[in-house]
């Protein structure tokens, strides 16, 4: 080194000290955070000391990014060997530099963030200012801390037991590769060889929630700050599983104590900003009962990352209860019971009065309490008494649901001995506590059929079905009731509905079959061929297939021939046909033994099928598939009154 360049070194060595020629740095300056090898995380309350320190290093060319245990201000902790970082002790204790700096290792170039894309994630990406990304669409696999040391809160790698750098390097290439299962095999040893460091267990949070174990990842990001309260990238990856779950005030917490926040996250931040506007949008519409607003914000909550929130699913669920979209509401309520159970005590608003675990208990008990599941509404809303004991609602809740289940169980008690007077009574006592159940609604209506008061049957499976729609048991008990009150064409659209849900009911299909009979004779019209059921009549003329297709009703004609491959294969399937659709006539040709009839019928090609209805043909098909010909014949079928 010259001596132009040594005065050079010296020169910045006083000025970045501020004039203090013998200032030595610290043991926290020295061994700052580890961070990541792509990205290194700053603190926000880097000491003067460390910072002047990072601008030396860049003066002198040896590295100024603090990877994963070399270069400048991300060095290993106080007991791990230094090759590229500030020695210890004065700068320049004699005004002159003794040696010349190491060679200066090749600097790495940082990677722009990966994503921000329309998925869900959890675990982090690529960060700069370690703030872990938000939006990206899968998990960003360079967002691992190399060492796993972590910072002078944590134990260095050098003086935990075995080789911790060579685990955590093959763990972080198994998360590169998107094989968290191996990566989180490897962080779990790291873990073990140094339990204390946050790093080792910030990483295991990422490959925790690339499996999908949130709230696994929850804790160990936790446990992590716990150990080192500074670490960004912790906290990072803590706010983005908050927006996941919901958590939106402690989600912002944490983005803030992340550190300063880059250009390049804001996009994230606006995610964040996003799911906090639709829950709040979504919390006002519910005050107001403009449940079909609420069902709307909750939606576009989920759909901006909110993907794993108890309260939002909850939320989604009551709106469309009050919707009287009863299914849907249940299947929110599965999805809901299938996500990872985590505490929402850090949301602060209360719905109704009630904390927001508590709410979600008590939303599952009204979905239940709606098909009719009392018992395991009962324990729900015990559940959500057992967190909010004081809670006046939740005490009237249960107490309305408690005379439900009771005046339920009586009634169900007295139909089943036959005192179906008294059972409508006791139905009727459920209804005033929870006047919207239509399992109570359809279960009076039985009573009102025993007793042959038919209109009033009517009445109750409409209440029934204004609440759900598709119930199937409300509709059958409806067009029973209209049958017995000679309404025929109500009683065939009723059953011609659950034709259509339950094709397979050889009972529902025998009882459209003698309505469409009884409508059409109301009409005058001829029903004397009409059959039902039997098996596919042989055609041999074609005297006997005109008879048969132009009688009322539908009628399938199958061309076939008995050599033919394809013919072989769905034959099977057309006998299964006959006995799904008995209402349906089916007739066979074989072509070979009887082409008279196949040439009268312009058929050439088997397997060919023609549907006729009331002696028109409606529907020509050659060669058609299974799922196709099955369709045909069950939408003519439940269409022929």
């Amino acid at each position: 080194m010259s001596g132009a360049d040594r005065l050079s070194i010296r020169a910045a060595a006083l000025a970045l000290d501020g004039g203090g020629r013998d200032k030595p740095d610290t043991k926290q300056d020295v061994f700052a955070d580890l961070g990541s090898p792509v990205s290194p995380l700053r603190r926000p309350g880097a000491t003067p000391s460390s910072s002047s320190s990072r601008r030396l290093c860049a003066m002198l060319g040896w590295g100024g990014d603090g990877g994963g245990g070399g270069g400048c201000g991300g060095g290993s902790t106080a007991s791990s060997p230094l090759t590229n970082a500030l020695p210890t002790g004065n700068i320049c204790p004699s005004g002159r530099v003794n040696a010349a700096p190491p060679p200066a290792p090749p600097r790495r170039a940082r990677p722009d963030v990966l994503g921000s894309g329309t998925g869900h994630y959890g675990h982090g990406s690529i960060m700069r200012g370690g703030v872990a990304s938000v939006g990206a669409t899968a998990p960003a696999r360079s967002s691992i801390d190399a060492a796993a040391g972590g910072s002078y809160y944590s134990r260095s790698p050098a003086s935990c037991p075995g080789n911790l750098q060579e685990v955590t390097r093959a763990g972080n290439e198994w998360y590169k590769k998107g094989n968290y299962g191996e990566a989180l095999r490897h962080y779990d040893q790291a873990v073990a060889l140094c339990p204390d460091s946050a790093a080792c267990r910030s990483n295991r949070a990422a490959a925790l929630a690339g499996l999908g174990r949130l709230a696994d990842a929850l804790r160990e990001c936790d446990d992590a700050i716990r150990r080192d309260p500074t670490s960004a990238r912790a906290h990072g990856r803590l706010a983005a599983l908050c927006v996941r779950f919901g958590m939106v005030e402690r989600a912002r917490k944490h983005f803030m104590l992340a550190g300063q926040v880059n250009q390049s996250d804001h996009a994230e931040l606006q995610r964040l900003q996003e799911v906090e506007r639709h829950l709040g949008r979504c919390m006002d519409a519910r005050k107001t009962g403009d449940w079909k607003s609420a069902l709307r914000e909750a939606d576009a909550a989920i759909a901006n990352g909110a993907d794993s929130s108890q309260l939002l699913l909850a939320l989604r669920s009551e709106a469309l209860l009050r919707l009287n979209k009863l299914e849907e509401a249940d299947s929110t309520m599965t999805s809901l019971s299938k996500l990872d159970n985590v505490s929402l005590s850090s949301v602060s608003t209360k719905l109704s009065g009630m904390v927001a675990d508590s709410y979600v208990h008590v939303v599952q008990a009204q979905v239940n309490m709606a098909f009719g599941r009392f018992d395991t509404a009962v324990t729900m809303v015990e559940k959500a008494r057992v967190i909010d004991p004081g809670n006046l609602e939740i005490g009237r809740i249960i107490n309305n649901i408690r005379l439900v289940a009771q005046a339920r169980e009586q009634g169900n008690e007295l139909f089943k001995a036959g005192r179906f007077a008294e059972a409508s009574i006791a139905y009727g006592e459920g209804l005033k506590y929870e006047p919207s159940n239509p399992v109570l609604y359809c279960n009076r209506a039985a009573c009102w059929s025993k007793l042959g008061r038919w209109v009033k049957a009517v009445e109750d499976c409409n209440e029934a079905l204004k609440i759900q729609p598709g119930y199937t048991k409300a509709l059958l008990r409806r067009a029973a009731s209209y049958a017995k009150l000679e309404r025929w064409a109500d009683c065939v659209r009723d059953y011609e509905v659950l034709r259509k849900e339950l094709p397979s009911d050889r009972e529902v299909a025998e009882s459209l079959f003698h309505a469409q009979v009884a409508l059409k004779t109301t009409r005058g019209e001829d029903v004397a061929n009409m059959k039902f059921g039997g098996e596919v009549e042989t055609v041999t003329s074609i005297e006997q297939l005109r008879d048969t297709i132009h009688s009322p009703g539908v009628s399938v004609v199958y061309f076939m021939a008995t050599m033919n491959q394809q013919c072989q294969q769905i034959t099977p399937s057309v006998d299964s046909l006959c006995s799904e659709c008995p209402s349906v006539n089916f007739l066979k040709v074989n072509i070979d033994e009887s082409p008279m009839v196949a040439r009268a019928e312009n058929v050439r090609i088997v397997p060919t099928f023609k549907i006729y209805k009331d002696g028109a043909r409606v529907k020509e098909m050659i060669c058609p598939s299974l799922h196709i010909l099955r369709y045909s014949i069950r939408h003519y079928a439940v269409s022929s009154s």
